[in-house]
């Protein structure tokens, strides 16, 4: 019961820096494009306003040896082509949109297509890809934090209505980083997703691949996704005996040559999380056996979609290190995919006023 208080109660914390943004923002808010670090002992964070993207998590492993466990890129200069999303807030719908189309209230909409035929992480110029400002940045101290906003526009990427984005990424103790995001429907329907887009390694960003890691997800059922990984049937189905069942911790790599997630074999796969839905509650843990670091993940968010970098082809990345298949996984905490297509999903649509939230508790340890 005092972890499930903690957590909620971190989710809170961030919940207040999001909400109000007008009263930490004073004449400081800025909108050019900087690094900023979020430091707490030998636990320290850094994000870019680049796409309100974190670029970087470094804590000890079990012998104190620090090391980054984010895949990314050196420079700001280098985000602004990555086709990989090294690590920013996608949107305003995150994953697949299939055709990149949707009706909403009897209108036809039409977005930019960026995955073939399909929309995906918000289109050519999602969130990802927009200057975040910078609403209040707290670097030390007790609760080291970071509150990023953007206006997404009416028409933007083809999607109807002005939406207000916010996500905080603050430390607490021990080795603990919050994400809250939110946004609020300002003056027409329109649908809200959005989703943290990392890549994990915890031996270090450039420690080869991440097979051998164990995962263990709370997660007994998931959507199945076609060729194009939507879920063109809408139909949701046990994990059990297949190879998406990591209900027991499990090699990363145990399974993977069984899997094909789009065009390449690995992960790419969508989990309906355990639980009551829009509660905190636990999503993933992973551990590297080799460094000893772990993870945990609690969140709110119905699906966790598990990819495993199965696109990765000597891609370059931070500090010289190249990455290749496998270099790395992501643990996206989200709506259902293509739900705006799909009525037997939960809805993703917010009416004027009505404000989306979504919750994610990163807990390290070694």
């Amino acid at each position: 019961m005092a972890r499930r208080e903690m957590l909620l109660g971190l989710a809170l914390l961030c919940l207040a820096a999001s909400a109000h943004p007008a009263a930490s923002a004073g004449a400081g808010a800025r909108k050019m494009v900087g690094v900023y670090e979020l430091r707490k002992g030998d636990f320290s964070v850094k994000v870019t306003n680049f796409g309100a993207r974190l670029m970087s998590v470094v804590f000890p492993d079990s012998k104190g040896n620090l090391a980054d466990v984010v895949l990314g890129k050196d420079t700001i200069a280098e985000y602004v082509d990555d086709d990989f999303y090294f690590g920013p807030i996608t949107g305003r719908i995150a994953q697949r949109v299939a055709q990149g189309r949707f009706v909403l209230d009897g209108k036809v909409y039409h977005m930019y297509r960026n995955d073939g035929n399909n929309t995906i992480h918000g289109g050519g110029r999602g969130f990802s890809k927009a200057i975040w400002t910078v609403k209040e940045h707290v670097a030390g101290g007790e609760s080291p934090h970071i509150t990023l906003y953007y206006r997404s526009f009416d028409g933007e990427q083809g999607l109807p209505g002005n939406v207000d984005a916010y996500v905080t990424y603050r430390l607490s103790a021990p080795y603990t980083l919050g994400v809250h995001m939110n946004g609020t429907a300002l003056d027409r329907a329109t649908p809200v997703n959005f989703l943290l887009h990392v890549y994990w390694n915890l031996g270090g960003h450039g420690a080869g691949d991440v097979l051998g890691h164990t995962l263990r997800l709370f997660a007994s059922r998931h959507a199945v996704l076609d060729e194009e990984l939507l879920p063109s049937s809408g139909r949701v189905e046990p994990v059990a005996g297949t190879p998406l069942d990591f209900r027991a911790p499990a090699a990363i790599g145990a399974r993977i040559r069984r899997v094909v997630g789009g065009r390449a074999v690995g992960y790419d796969a969508n989990y309906i999380v355990d639980g009551g839905e829009g509660e905190m509650r636990p999503v993933a843990r992973a551990r590297d056996g080799a460094s000893g670091r772990a993870l945990e993940l609690w969140a709110n968010q119905p699906t966790m979609q598990l990819y495993t970098g199965n696109n990765f082809n000597r891609t370059r990345g931070k500090g010289g290190r190249v990455y290749e298949r496998y270099a790395g996984f992501c643990l996206e905490t989200m709506g259902y995919v293509d739900a705006v297509n799909h009525p037997e999903f939960p809805s993703q649509i917010l009416r004027p006023g009505q404000v989306y939230h979504h919750d994610m508790v990163f807990e390290f340890s070694f």
